[in-house]
């Protein structure tokens, strides 16, 4: 038996096993699964709504008061705008309108996610700071469209696949006219940070300061100093929270992750 030929088919085949696992283990990273989700919406929208009538607007970066938020699509139309987030997950989705936080299982394998509406009503304060418009005009919606199964009932506007095409088509009663539609994509267009990658790495940036603990903050609302708390009763005892200072004028609070 030729051992250097049994060497070298080995040798062959794990240099084809070592780029596959890495390719897997690309494919699986948050941030590769966040981008594919987010092309997937694109394809979706692109197909099943009118751009003549939903203008879209993606990868929205927008200043705030205590840094900058991210957007993964913002549909603007005559009905209102349409604030969507995506959510690539496989698994179960266990969750509620209310719950802080939600629940992926995957055979015995338990995370804990934060509650997409609680990230999503962000967004929408962002916006309504951003435009003059009120704030029951925008719109939020949730896309799951991983090969996920919803194991608790969720609200109208969380999704899974295309619908939120038809969530998004359900509202048929016109709040804008077409001269503000267009005024408000150009708003949206003029205020958002460039779609490029440096802006993305300090949005990352600005996100690991707020969720350090040992960093100072400052309020999403009113840009005033945030004071750590810890709640001190009830079934959430012990649990800490950041608190506006500007406290009771401002009662703006974020949770730690």
């Amino acid at each position: 038996m030729d051992v250097f030929l049994i060497v070298e088919q080995i040798l062959g085949l794990v240099w084809w096993l070592i780029p596959l696992a890495l390719l897997v283990g690309l494919l699986k990273s948050p941030s590769v699964k966040g981008y594919l989700g987010e092309s997937r919406v694109r394809r979706i929208a692109r197909t099943r709504l009118d751009p003549m009538t939903y203008h879209p607007l993606h990868n929205l970066t927008l200043p705030t008061p205590d840094g900058t938020t991210q957007i993964d699509h913002v549909f603007v139309s005559r009905f209102g705008l349409f604030v969507l987030e995506t959510k690539n997950m496989t698994g179960w989705i266990f969750g509620g309108e209310h719950q802080a936080q939600w629940t992926q299982k995957i055979y015995r394998r338990t995370t804990r996610f934060q509650n997409p509406l609680r990230q999503n009503y962000k967004h929408l304060k962002a916006l309504e700071r951003a435009l003059p418009v009120p704030l029951e005009t925008i719109h939020s919606v949730v896309a799951f469209v991983g090969d996920s199964t919803f194991k608790t009932e969720m609200p109208p506007n969380v999704t899974q696949g295309n619908g939120f095409v038809r969530h998004i088509q359900s509202f048929r009663e016109p709040v804008f006219t077409e001269t503000q539609v267009v005024e408000l994509v150009r708003r949206l267009q003029d205020g958002r940070l460039a779609p490029t990658l440096a802006t993305h790495r300090a949005h990352v940036r600005s996100l690991k300061q707020r969720s350090n603990p040992d960093a100072s903050q400052r309020c999403p609302r009113c840009g005033r100093p945030m004071i750590l708390r810890t709640v001190k009763k009830g079934t959430q005892a012990g649990r800490r929270f950041w608190a506006c200072s500007g406290f009771p004028d401002c009662q703006s609070t974020r949770d730690l992750p």
